[in-house]
C-alpha cells in the first residue's frame, strides 16, 4: 500500500453538508428527533435523457433524509453518523426542471446499532413523486443516542 504524501492535508472534519450535497444541490430544511426533511429544486443538471428527474437523484434524497432521521441528538450533542445498509426506492411520478421537492423521512424503529426509516418525496403541490425505506447502521464512535 502506498504511503500518504507527507504534505497531505489532514482529513476534513465531518459537516452537516459535505461536497456531495453541494454538488447535487440539496439542503436540509428540518431536522429533529426521528425526523428529517431534505429539499431540492430540480435543475437541468438533474434531468435524464427522457427529460425528467433522474432516479439517482430521487434515491439520493431518500437515502439522505432517511439517514438523517435516525441521527439527530439535541444540542449541544453532535448529530450521530450512520451508513446505509439497504435502501428500497419506489418511483411513482415524474418531476421536471423547476419543481421543488421535499423528501420527508421518519425513523420507524431500531436499536443501539441499527435503525429503520421511511421517506416520501413530494412536489410543492403535495403530489407523491417517490417513496422509500432504508436500514442504517450507526458508525462506531459516532456518539450514542440520548433519550
Amino acid at each position: 500500500m502506498p504511503d500518504k504524501p507527507r504534505d497531505a492535508p489532514p482529513p476534513s472534519k465531518p459537516t452537516l453538508h459535505g461536497p456531495f450535497a453541494k454538488m447535487v444541490g440539496y439542503e436540509m430544511s428540518e431536522w429533529d428527533a426521528d425526523h428529517a426533511t431534505i429539499v431540492l429544486t430540480v435543475e437541468e443538471k438533474h434531468i435524464n435523457r427522457s427529460g425528467i428527474l433522474h432516479g439517482g437523484v430521487i434515491a439520493t434524497l431518500i437515502d439522505t433524509a432517511c439517514g438523517f432521521s435516525g441521527c439527530y441528538q439535541a444540542p449541544p450533542l453532535p448529530g450521530r453518523r450512520a451508513m446505509t445498509l439497504s435502501l428500497h426506492t419506489q418511483y411513482i411520478g415524474p418531476a421536471k426542471v423547476g419543481t421543488r421537492l421535499s423528501a420527508t423521512a421518519r425513523r420507524t424503529g431500531g436499536g443501539r446499532q441499527i435503525f429503520f426509516s421511511t421517506c416520501e418525496v413530494r412536489d410543492e403541490g403535495g403530489r407523491l413523486i417517490a417513496r422509500g425505506d432504508g436500514t442504517f447502521r450507526y458508525r462506531t464512535g459516532a456518539g450514542r443516542r440520548r433519550a
